[in-house]
């Protein structure tokens, strides 16, 4: 039950999200990216760490891969716009999901990363396509642009689990 209310929870945010991430300014695009790639990274490297599944850890390896990536892709455009990103954060509901992680064992660990990996991706898939449909700074929105179609990659990988 803990797994669909955290999902929810990010479903019903990701939902709010369109209006929102379109008046984005720059410097909440970048917070907001930050926080997505922490969360990311953070959760697989729970997963990898402890999940027996081959598919699972080949998944979560990649998550580290992709969102180190974008996180740094996503810092250089943000030199270039002229704003300075502050360090990554997770939001609460992030923390609450990671603690949620750290909790759970095996079979209903993988299955607790799954669920929350969909609606994370939805969510960031969200905010990388907002911005780059109307963000303001040109090196910001070519680097969500470019962070869409990976997200939709990883959404895809994920309805196949």
């Amino acid at each position: 039950m803990k797994i669909l209310l955290f999902s929810g929870a990010l479903v019903a945010t990701a939902m709010s999200l369109p209006a929102f991430a379109q008046a984005m300014s720059a410097s909440e695009y970048v917070t907001a990216a930050g926080a997505g790639d922490l969360y990311e990274r953070q959760s697989s490297e729970i997963v990898l760490a402890s999940t027996k599944n081959p598919e699972l850890r080949s998944f979560a390896a990649m998550m580290i891969k992709h969102h180190t990536k974008s996180a740094a892709d996503v810092k250089a455009a943000a030199m270039k716009a002229k704003v300075k990103p502050k360090p990554a954060q997770l939001t609460p509901a992030q923390s609450e999901m990671i603690a949620q992680l750290r909790v759970e064992k095996d079979a209903a660990r993988d299955a607790a990363y799954i669920a929350q990996q969909k609606a994370a991706h939805g969510q960031a898939l969200t905010v990388h396509k907002a911005y780059a449909e109307g963000g303001m700074s040109p090196p910001l929105k070519a680097t969500a642009a470019a962070i869409v179609p990976v997200i939709k990659m990883h959404i895809a990988t994920l309805m196949k689990m």
